[in-house]
Parts: C-alpha cells; sequence; structure tokens
C-alpha cells in the first residue's frame, strides 16, 4: 500500500477548487426541492446515491487491480457518513423548513470537522484555525438570515435533522483526512459510492414506490433530470474534488465550503431579481476572511 503522503496543494488551486465546490453545492438545495415534487425525500436521496453508483461501476471495473478490496467496509462508512445518511437527513428536512434555515445550519459543518477532529481523529489545532471558522460561520449565519426565504417558524425537529446531517459530514470529512490521505480520490469516491448506492438501488425500487410513479405523475422525468443533475455533478464530480482538496490540504479547511454555498446561494437570488446591500457585501466578505484564515493556518 502506498503511504506517501499526497503533495500539498497550491493556494491557488485549493481556493479555486473551493470556489467550484462551492458554486456546484450551493445549488444543489434548489435541486433537492425541485425533486420533492415527483419523489419522497427517501426516494430522492437513493436514486441520488444509486445514479452516482452507476456512474462509478466503470471506474471500479477498470481499477479493480488497483483497488484495495479490504478497505471496502471502511469506504463503506464513508459513505453512509459523507454522503447516504446526509441526502436523507437533508431531502426529510426540507420538506418542512426552509432553504435559508437549512444554509445556516450547514454551515455548522467547519465547526463539527474541528471537534470530531479533536476527540477522535487526534488532529491538532491552531488558534487561527479556531477563529476562522468562528469568524466564518458569523458571517454565513448573517447572510443566509438577511436573505429572503427565513422563517422563525421551522419546525425544531426538522432543524435538527440537518444538524444530525452537518455532524455525519464532518465524520466523513475527517475519515478521508486520516484514514484516506494515501489513496487515489477518484477510487475512494468509486468505492464509497458503490457499496453504498448499489444496496440503496435495490431499496429504491422494490422498497418504494419509485417505479409506479415514473408512469403516474406529470412531471416526473423533470424531477427525474434534477435528480440526475444532483447526482452526476453534485455528488459525483464534486466529491472527486472535495476528497482531493481535503487529502491535499487539511479537513478544516474542506469543510469551510459549507461556508460560501450561501454566497452563491445569494447570487442566484440576484439573478432571480433580488437585490442586495452593503451589509450583504461585508457578510461576504468576512465569510472569505474566515476562510482565509483558515486555510493560512493550515499551509
Amino acid at each position: 500500500m502506498n503511504t506517501t503522503p499526497s503533495p500539498s496543494m497550491s493556494i491557488l488551486r485549493a481556493y479555486l477548487a473551493l470556489g467550484i465546490l462551492s458554486l456546484v453545492w450551493g445549488t444543489s438545495f434548489i435541486l433537492i426541492k425541485k425533486s420533492l415534487e415527483s419523489f419522497e425525500p427517501v426516494q430522492v436521496a437513493c436514486l441520488r446515491m444509486s445514479l452516482s453508483a452507476i456512474a462509478f461501476i466503470p471506474v471500479l471495473i477498470y481499477n479493480r487491480k488497483r483497488m484495495e478490496w479490504s478497505r471496502l467496509p471502511l469506504l463503506m462508512v464513508l459513505g453512509l457518513c459523507s454522503s447516504a445518511l446526509p441526502a436523507i437527513l437533508f431531502s426529510t428536512a426540507q420538506t418542512r423548513i426552509s432553504s435559508a434555515t437549512a444554509g445556516v445550519l450547514n454551515s455548522l459543518t467547519p465547526l463539527f470537522t474541528m471537534i470530531l477532529g479533536v476527540l477522535f481523529f487526534n488532529i491538532k489545532v491552531k488558534w487561527q484555525q479556531v477563529l476562522g471558522i468562528l469568524i466564518g460561520l458569523a458571517g454565513a449565519a448573517c447572510l443566509v438570515l438577511m436573505s429572503r426565504g427565513g422563517s422563525a417558524n421551522d419546525p425544531l425537529g426538522y432543524a435538527l435533522l440537518v444538524v444530525l446531517a452537518t455532524v455525519f459530514y464532518a465524520m466523513g470529512t475527517n475519515l478521508i483526512a486520516s484514514k484516506f490521505r494515501d489513496m487515489d480520490s477518484l477510487l475512494v469516491s468509486a468505492g464509497s459510492f458503490g457499496t453504498v448506492g448499489i444496496p440503496l438501488a435495490f431499496v429504491l425500487v422494490l422498497g418504494t414506490d419509485f417505479v409506479p410513479r415514473l408512469s403516474t405523475l406529470p412531471n416526473v422525468w423533470i424531477s427525474l433530470g434534477y435528480v440526475a443533475a444532483l447526482s452526476w455533478v453534485g455528488t459525483v464530480l464534486a466529491t472527486i474534488l472535495f476528497f482531493k482538496v481535503i487529502q491535499q490540504t487539511s479537513a478544516i479547511f474542506g469543510a469551510t465550503v459549507a461556508y460560501l454555498m450561501p454566497i452563491v446561494a445569494m447570487l442566484w437570488g440576484v439573478f432571480d431579481g433580488e437585490k442586495i446591500g452593503l451589509l450583504h457585501i461585508g457578510c461576504m466578505g468576512i465569510i472569505l476572511g474566515g476562510v482565509y484564515l483558515t486555510r493560512k493556518s493550515s499551509s
């Protein structure tokens, strides 16, 4: 097994990768919302994972000799923590809470990444990283709460589902940084999605009314297209890039993508006719400052 650590990613490439991830994942909330117009939350999650697994099957076949099959159990845990369980939790939560609430709660991911890393993965944290995480969290929270769509009446139980999802995200992020830093990010993605997505495909077809919906609901194929985009772009391609960022920087820096996603969501609102003011720009500056401080202290 190759145990040589991955070379460090340059600062410019790290920020570019983080920007691409925030752009892709910042649109995921609206794709989930559109998908839920025809499918149940569990169906959206299972379909998302199943389509991702289908995309990775050729990768597993082609790289079968390079794949470290003894690590499949841990890859399954990674797939559950980083994708499958959060997908179910987010899809369920967004049936009852606003996208703004989901966005601000998703910003807890870097904080939980740091906490779990210190408690269970023996990660050493610098005070600059702590400060950067808190600054970024404050900026993201203010930005989302100022945006249209927030509601003080969102059910607490459903909001806590998003919080639990961020804990799973944090666990998955730390697993990548501590257990898979020496493994090709493409193989990590293929193994984690293949071990989880294939079983969920059987759950989708045999355990839900997914097949009857395809022939009875009027706009079901449009919703299926939204799930496909969510899977192949927002999950497959983005996850490969995300895993590489974590391997070549740090778990905490990779997790700060959650702070940039509200910026993307707000910019989509501008295209939809919403206005931004100086306070919004100030919040974006606070977020970027927190991300910069986290990256600088990680290098």
